[in-house]
């Protein structure tokens, strides 16, 4: 058997359900009682397992972000099943539903748009009280952008650290950026295409001239792997095609390269300094730059002197 099945009591009104491949019509018992984490295509959808179609036409619920995306899965491998919207404005209130009806003895399955739940959605909630209820969870593992980006990237793989959407401002871009940089491993980050230009700039300017991968549509018509060194990169941003979605794959530091620049040094003291004390700001910077206290402490107090210039001539303008 593919999946954990019960057998179908027909008592209860419920048609068998069934599932279609390459116009193969193939039967799909009914499941189990729990929560079904299912990793659905990023792109293409002839990237789905075997086992993920059985079970989303067996449970008795699909939880997910965006019904009419998933809509296009389930119509293509004619699989009826009920769809529920679960995602971040709504899992406040749909949360307890469908723990009420796990309660009730029914299957249902959990979603993403694309990929594998929890991987950037709120589905980490609904597993957590799932299983502080004592219902069963269950994965079945299958695409994820993460990982295809990281095997096409041809980056070291033995650690990598995912860091998901990165802040739209630039100033807090930057900030976490200078943070990410000390991390010894490879760095994966999701990004918008109408930010991907200006986020690749800032990762050269801060992470200088690692080696990284611009991964563009990744599984879909369109799927483009742009490799070269961050400084290239940001070189020739402005050509970026910048529809459709990224995945971009950063290599780890070199080891003579752990001490954060002068250039992040001061973007991260800048940044802290809008917003927190002298004293506050240098411990951040020294815990995140590697660089000893007298010269962040120094570097801090020339930074605040001048910022507070700047602002006393603004407000001379003003």
């Amino acid at each position: 058997m593919l999946a954990k099945t019960a057998p179908i009591n027909t008592e209860g009104g419920r048609e068998p359900r069934s599932f279609s491949i390459l116009g193969h019509i193939l039967p799909a018992a009914r499941l189990e009682p729990g929560l079904y984490l299912v990793a659905t295509p990023i792109g293409n959808l002839a990237d789905v397992t075997l086992r993920a179609l059985e079970t989303l036409a067996g449970v008795d619920v699909i939880a997910c972000e965006d019904t009419r995306i998933t809509r296009r899965l389930t119509e293509r491998y004619a699989i009826s099943a009920e769809l529920t919207p679960y995602h971040e404005h709504n899992a406040t209130t749909a949360r307890p539903k469908l723990l009420q009806r796990l309660a009730a003895g029914e299957a249902v399955a959990l979603v993403s748009d694309a990929g594998t739940p929890l991987i950037s959605d709120p589905g980490f909630k609904l597993v957590r009280e799932a299983c502080a209820a004592g219902f069963a969870v269950t994965a079945l593992p299958g695409p994820s952008s993460v990982l295809a980006a990281l095997t096409v990237a041809g980056l070291p793989t033995d650690r990598f650290y995912f860091a998901g959407f990165l802040p739209p401002k630039q100033a807090a871009r930057r900030t976490r950026l200078a943070e990410l940089s000390r991390i010894d491993a490879t760095l994966v980050l999701f990004e918008s295409g109408s930010r991907v230009q200006e986020t690749v700039a800032d990762l050269a300017s801060i992470m200088g001239s690692r080696e990284a991968a611009i991964c563009r549509e990744l599984t879909k018509l369109h799927e483009e792997v742009s490799r070269a060194s961050l400084a290239e990169l940001a070189g020739r941003a402005d050509q970026l095609e910048t529809r459709g979605e990224f995945v971009l794959v950063i290599g780890p530091p070199d080891a003579d390269a752990q001490l954060m620049s002068a250039e992040s040094l001061d973007a991260l003291l800048r940044n802290a300094l809008s917003h927190s004390s002298l004293k506050d700001a240098v411990v951040q910077a020294v815990e995140l730059s590697g660089r000893p206290r007298r010269e962040v402490y120094a570097r801090a107090l020339e930074l605040a002197k001048n910022m507070k210039g700047d602002h006393g001539q603004d407000s001379g303008q003003a």
